[in-house]
Order: C-alpha cells, then structure tokens, then sequence
C-alpha cells in the first residue's frame, strides 16, 4: 500500500512506539488519527508533527462507545482510515499468588481488557469502514497491524497477564487475516523485545542494565524509530500477511 494521502488510525499514539509510528507515516505525508487515553499526551504529539492532517483524540480502546465515538470523528474529520495501527496498552506486573494471597481479579482483567479487547475493539471498527472502501490497484482496501510482543513466546514470572494478552493478539493475527482477505484487508503483528519507551525507561538504571545483558546484537533497546520503521516495511508490502515478527535482536527472555 501506498502511504501517501492515507488516512491512518494510531492507538496510544501519545508516547512511545505509537508516536514513533506516527512520525514516521506523517513524513511519509499520511493524515493521522492519533488516539490515546490521556488527550494532552496525543495532542503534545500533534503539536510536534506540525502538520494540518492530523486528528488528537482521547480514547479508551477497552470500551465500545468511546472508540466508536473516536472512529465517529475521524470518519468525519478526516475519512475512512486505510491504515490502523494498535500500539495502545498496559504491561502492570501481575503475579498470580503473592504474599497478600491471590491475584485480585480485576488486575488480569484491566490488563486484557486493554491489550487484546482493545485491539480487537479497534480492529473491527476500522476493518468494516475499510472493507466498504473501493479497492486500490493491488486489489487492497486496508492494513491492520498490531503490537503483541515476545512475551507472547517467553513470558517471565509477574507476566502471566501481560503475556496472556499479548499471545492473545498474536493468536488473532491468522484468522483475522483469514477472514478479512476477501475485504482486501491484510491483517499483521509485530512482536517487540525491549524497547526504549517511556515505560521501559522509567524503570532504576540497575534494573535496565540487568535487562540490557540478556541483550544478543545489538546490546541496547530497541528505538521506537526502528519500529516504525518495520510498520512502514509491512504497509507498502503486500505480501506480508497473516504473520507475526519477532523484533528483538535475538532476544530470547529467560523465566524471571
């Protein structure tokens, strides 16, 4: 798919992989949705793409109405989207037994309710506006790409939500491009290793230099650019589909 004049649709675009991926379509003249749940964090973002076709809204992805109120929008504002991105989530450590007892059932739920019903949530919002889209001259309509992660394989002790989450998107990646290819809609995921968001940062330097030895090559975090990078490889490439990547520099995470 050409990225030109497309209208992408970027979940948690307000920091980390999700604004990396949103700079990049940006310069590659996309119009971008940027979705987030904390607004002034996607509208930051807008700010610095510095660009008119961009759209900041504030939405959680684990509720219906409020992402068909953000699709709403966006149909409105900027047109059917022909690009969605879903980089929205949470990875709160979780152990299922503790010395308080069991795992609060609410913790595993938040965890897939914004990982995997989130990004399913997204998924069939934008997978019905694009399947009503006329076909471009490669027969497609769309391309859905999402974020797993190699915790997905090589989940450790404290992730067992996370992780379930994550297989959860890796898992949904075959059948929904199955379903979807008559639609001219590619569906794909990336499965990340450790990468240098927000999130990974904020943890004590003694903690991401022990994470940083378990490192193959290149033995450093991954740059949320070099995701976006993979996410512009897979959209212009039509015969990527159906597939899960590993994005980890040789990674394998080790039980705990």
């Amino acid at each position: 798919m050409n990225i030109n004049d497309k209208i992408a649709v970027i979940t948690g675009a307000g920091s980390g992989l999700g604004e990396a991926c949103a700079t990049f379509l940006a310069a590659k003249n996309a119009k971008i949705a940027l979705l987030d749940y904390d607004l002034s964090k996607a509208e930051h973002v807008a700010k610095k793409l510095n660009t008119k076709n961009v759209l900041a809204l504030q939405c959680d992805v684990s509720k219906a109405e409020s992402a068909e109120n953000a699709i709403n929008q966006i149909e409105t504002q900027l047109g059917t989207p022909s690009i969605l991105i879903n980089c929205a989530g949470v990875a709160t450590p979780t152990k299922i037994i503790s010395k308080d007892g069991p795992l609060p059932l609410q913790f595993f739920e938040n965890v897939i309710n914004v990982n995997l019903v989130g990004t399913f949530n997204m998924m069939r919002l934008c997978a019905h506006l694009m399947s009503q889209e006329k076909p471009d001259d490669n027969e497609e309509t769309g391309i859905i790409i999402n974020t797993s992660s190699i915790a997905a394989f090589e989940g450790q002790m404290g992730q067992a939500a996370y992780a379930a989450s994550k297989g959860g998107v890796a898992s949904l990646t075959l059948p929904a491009a199955r379903e979807l290819a008559r639609f001219g809609i590619r569906v794909m995921a990336i499965a990340p290793g450790l990468f240098g968001t927000p999130m990974l940062l904020s943890m004590p330097d003694a903690v991401q230099e022990s994470l940083k030895s378990t490192l193959l090559f290149p033995k450093r975090f991954g740059l949320p650019e070099e995701f976006a990078q993979l996410v512009g490889a897979i959209i212009e490439n039509p015969m990527l589909n159906g597939e899960v990547i590993r994005l980890d520099g040789g990674l394998r995470m080790q039980a705990k």
